[in-house]
């Protein structure tokens, strides 16, 4: 096994020696650039994006391109991009029918309302369902 290792690596560093060396492409020079305050959101700002340009060059560029308006409109599908502070509070009656607001927010006094409440609403719940004569669909 050593030696198909071995022989693997012979001729993968014969292939690689056989192999010309790959000169790096001599691209075409910088293209001719507009001055950056003549840019508009319509202009074509593919050139600015060319390897040779310099990088404050094309960072100058895409400043100038998103600072158009348009760029600076949230999302409305975005899930955090509304404003969602707004709006009326709970109501203290819906208030009192949450187990967690029963348990963290209020008082014992307020505890103790809410469960005869509850109790009370079960219990007319239940004399309703039991009234003869009457057929739940």
């Amino acid at each position: 096994m050593a030696d198909e290792k071995e022989a693997f690596l012979l001729r993968w560093s014969r292939l690689k020696r056989e192999q010309p060396a790959e000169k790096p492409a001599e691209s075409a020079p910088a293209p001719a650039l507009p001055p950056v305050e003549s840019l508009t959101p319509e202009s074509d700002f593919t050139d600015f994006m060319h390897p040779k340009v310099k990088e404050e060059l094309r960072r100058l560029a895409l400043k100038k391109l998103f600072s158009d308006p348009h760029f600076n409109l949230p999302d409305p599908f975005e899930a955090y991009s509304g404003e969602w502070t707004g709006g009326e509070p709970i109501p203290p009656e819906l208030m009192a029918t949450l187990n967690q607001a029963r348990s963290i927010l209020f008082t014992e006094e307020e505890k103790k309302a809410a469960d005869e409440r509850d109790a009370a609403e079960k219990l007319q719940g239940e004399a309703e369902q039991d009234e003869p004569g009457r057929q739940d669909t």
